[in-house]
């Protein structure tokens, strides 16, 4: 807990430090609930129809906020790109079905109104940590429809909801047999057009591991292009650490998410990276 306690410290502080320095407009709502706010940083220069990039925070559906993350605009506005740094609310003060609405609603807002920001609509991409991996897939689940979303990179993600309902979030969240088998992402299907970096840190326990390779396998059979990156001496929380630190491998890969020109890659995987 020391080196999680630690790490939480220093990405709470980064945040500050990224909130003070970076251009933003803080607490743009997308919807009428307090929690239905999202913070946009913008890089420096032009604000001319620049690509979008929306970030949703993990925390087991239950813990952190936006403003924790603000520090993962940095890689982002280092790319050129607005981020849009989004709030939900969190279980068990609801249940996990109304997140998954709130995030859509979110990306329906950014959709709507980022050209207002000088945005383009036409070039956003998605990220999520852990929980928030698997919100993010949430907004490209649909194959018969276009999701409006270039890539995605999910890091950490949980893919599999059933073994939650015998870990230490049984009681806290209480997952239910319906939430575990309608919001899974192993259990879904997903558009097709959509590129998508699935990574997961190299010491991460073997449930993390194993979940990461079998979406992988999961979007490939349904056409997808698929990367899947084995982040070498990267654990659950020093992973999501790097995405805003510059010269990490995981911010390397939010940053070449953002900036690739929207021709899919072939499928790959990439193992204990450096």
């Amino acid at each position: 807990m020391v080196e999680f306690d630690d790490i939480v410290a220093e990405i709470v502080r980064r945040s500050e430090d990224t909130r003070a320095n970076v251009s933003m407009v803080a607490d743009v709502a997308y919807g009428a609930d307090a929690t239905e706010t999202m913070d946009l940083f913008f890089p420096e220069g032009r604000r001319d129809r620049l690509p979008v990039h929306m970030f949703i925070h993990g925390g087991y559906w239950r813990m952190f906020s936006k403003r924790d993350y603000s520090y993962v605009a940095d890689t982002v506005t280092r790319a050129g790109a607005i981020a849009v740094i989004v709030d939900y609310a969190l279980m068990p003060a609801v249940r996990m079905a109304a997140i998954v609405d709130q995030v859509r609603r979110a990306k329906r807002w950014v959709l709507e109104h980022i050209a207002d920001h000088g945005g383009d609509p036409g070039r956003l991409t998605v990220s999520g940590h852990s929980a928030g991996a698997q919100l993010a897939t949430m907004l490209f689940n649909d194959p018969s429809l276009s999701s409006d979303i270039r890539g995605a990179l999910l890091l950490g993600g949980l893919y599999e909801l059933k073994p939650l309902q015998t870990s230490f979030l049984a009681t806290e969240i209480a997952i239910t047999d319906e939430e575990a088998t309608n919001l899974s992402p192993l259990t879904h299907d997903f558009d097709p057009s959509v590129e998508v970096a699935v990574a997961v840190g190299g010491e991460e326990t073997p449930p993390f591991l194993g979940q990461a390779e079998a979406f992988a396998r999961h979007l490939r059979k349904q056409g997808l292009h698929v990367s899947l990156t084995i982040i070498a001496g990267a654990d659950h929380m020093s992973s999501v650490r790097d995405l805003g630190m510059d010269g990490t491998r995981a911010a390397d890969c939010l940053a070449k998410l953002i900036q690739r020109d929207g021709t899919p890659a072939h499928n790959a995987a990439t193992r204990s990276v450096p």
